[in-house]
């Protein structure tokens, strides 16, 4: 099971998994290509001049730019945005890992912000306001953030839109439930709680009054 399977709720499911646009690689490729270049332009030069393993170790220097290089790749990897049907995830570090996360439902606006250089390569900054205490969100340089909003947007609507069916034999709200109905009906109110969707005031509130109407 990976990482991110082991955040998901019962149920929940993901919908997109975005990255930092690879412009953020950039900086480190220019930086550790003009370092290899140079190692090897001096490598190449010492063996017409050395006999000796001095031109070989040279060589060997090679390994210190593109072992960072490499490294930059695998922290890029492993920072995350996820799109589920329930939130939006993310996720950063390698061995110890930061995650933070808005439910859907806590969202009341998303900005995104795309220079010229950014509507071109198709990145820019996406900013997600929420009423809750996580404040604003900004996921910065973020791929194809166009695409993220769409995908986010589709998932809130689909939530708020969303309805579980009458069982068959369940009361209607408005009727006193049968006793042996409640605890049923108190577990699903606990597994809303555990999703986000009920506080534990409200969840404690609806359990009293269904208890009450017994």
């Amino acid at each position: 099971m990976g990482y991110v399977q082991k955040l998901l709720a019962s149920n929940e499911h993901v919908v997109r998994v975005s990255h930092d646009h690879w412009i953020v690689l950039l900086p480190t490729m220019l930086i550790d290509g003009l370092i290899g270049l140079i190692i090897a332009g001096l490598s190449v030069a010492a063996m017409s001049i050395f006999t000796t393993l001095l031109p070989v170790l040279g060589l060997l220097l090679l390994a210190v730019p593109t072992a960072h290089f490499l490294f930059r790749i695998w922290v890029w990897w492993n920072k995350q945005c996820i799109v589920t049907d329930l939130r939006v995830i993310q996720i950063s570090g390698m061995m110890r890992k930061r995650v933070s996360d808005t439910l859907l439902e806590k969202i009341n606006d998303i900005v995104t912000e795309q220079t010229a250089l950014g509507r071109l390569l198709n990145y820019g900054d996406l900013k997600i306001v929420a009423g809750s205490d996580s404040g604003i969100d900004v996921f910065s340089p973020l791929a194809d953030p166009i695409g993220f909003k769409k995908d986010l947007l589709d998932q809130k609507t689909a939530l708020g839109q969303s309805e579980e069916p009458a069982r068959p034999g369940r009361r209607p709200a408005t009727e006193v439930p049968d006793a042996n109905d409640v605890p049923e009906l108190i577990a699903e109110l606990d597994e809303l709680r555990k999703k986000g969707l009920l506080t534990d005031a409200e969840f404690q509130e609806k359990k009293r009054q269904l208890l009450d109407r017994i």
